[in-house]
């Protein structure tokens, strides 16, 4: 009988979960054994997989689970160098270079595990089978107006947090946009047909923003794009890869610009492919905007979990896309499952 092991997260600022009591109903009903994590944090509360038939275990017990266990999580296990036997369900971000995801690859390579990259399950026409895109780009956006409305008052962007909703960040938006005399923003989002870059959008439309939509068409030229810099906020929806454009040049601090705040909200700064040169690390939500440059501001934003923002909204919409993917967990070898472990073996044959 397969098992699948809902972990706990254990990263800071990290609501979400990936599976909801409704579709962990749907796996036991299916005939797979579901164990899921008691967790201080997660969104969505732990009596309702107790209700739906799951097996309750403590917080952060995964390591001792049965060798069998299939570890589903979202985000990045705790960095102890430990070797990782267990096949694992999570964001992985190892498979473009960067260097914290070459460290995880030796800890799968020294355990003999497995990892089932979120990002790399993918149908037969290579489409991701599940996302959070929407919500990333709609905080992500959210966290960018943050920035530029810190600004017009002189600062620099301080902590963000968890909302209840949409519509509660919306309304702090909106409460903290009055007194602000200087209008709105222009932003352009890059990728905006997507679902990152619609999330972004309609936050935009929401705050009454003025929004220029760009997807690959307007960016097949391969660039250079000085329209970016005419506007006074970027919303990069566009993930790393071999041949994406330079959208932002090393240069664009000390260039003639309009432009005041970067949200990446694909955030991949150490990758060799990222388009955004201006900028080498991720921000936090203790701190989320780096200033590149001081006058005139530049601001970069480029928060890598930003969808724990509105934990419960985008919890349930990946979990729904997630589902049908889940209930194939009978055939590893195949499918979905097959294609990812492919792409792990290939990665982990260059460590």
């Amino acid at each position: 009988m397969t098992h699948l092991w809902v972990r706990a997260e254990q990263r800071a600022n990290e609501e979400r979960v990936g599976l909801t009591p409704d579709g962990c109903a749907a796996l036991i009903k299916a005939g797979l054994r579901v164990t899921v994590e008691d967790s201080d944090v997660r969104a969505i509360p732990i009596d309702g997989y107790r209700a739906a038939g799951a097996v309750i275990a403590a917080q952060n017990s995964w390591p001792e689970a049965p060798a069998d266990a299939i570890i589903f999580g979202l985000k990045e296990l705790p960095e102890d160098g430990t070797a990782l036997p267990h096949r694992h369900i999570m964001f992985g971000h190892a498979f473009k270079g960067q260097p914290a995801g070459q460290e995880l690859l030796k800890r799968f390579k020294a355990g003999g595990g497995t990892l089932y990259d979120l990002e790399y399950l993918v149908d037969e026409n290579g489409r991701r089978v599940a996302a959070f895109g929407y919500w990333a780009g709609f905080a992500g956006a959210a966290v960018s107006l943050k920035c530029w409305l810190a600004q017009q008052r002189g600062e620099i962007c301080g902590p963000v947090g968890v909302y209840a909703g949409r519509d509660a960040l919306v309304a702090d938006l909106t409460a903290e946009m009055r007194g602000i005399d200087t209008g709105r923003p222009r932003a352009i989002v890059i990728g905006a047909l997507g679902r990152v870059g619609t999330g972004a959008s309609d936050l935009c439309e929401a705050m009454g923003m003025q929004v220029t939509r760009w997807d690959m068409a307007e960016t097949a030229s391969g660039g250079p794009f000085p329209q970016i810099m005419q506007h006074e906020i970027f919303l990069n929806c566009i993930l790393a890869r071999p041949g994406t454009p330079v959208f932002v040049p090393a240069t664009a601090p000390t260039d003639p610009r309009k432009l005041t705040v970067i949200g990446d909200i694909a955030c991949d700064p150490t990758s060799d492919f990222s388009p955004i040169k201006v900028y080498d690390r991720t921000t936090t939500w203790a701190e989320p905007a780096l200033r590149v440059h001081d006058a005139p501001p530049l601001d970069v934003t480029a928060i890598d979990n930003l969808p724990s923002m509105l934990p419960v909204e985008s919890s349930q919409d990946y979990a729904a896309q997630l589902l049908p993917t889940l209930l194939e967990l009978n055939h590893l070898e195949t499918g979905v499952w097959g294609r990812a472990k492919d792409t792990f073996l290939t990665h982990l044959a260059k460590v």
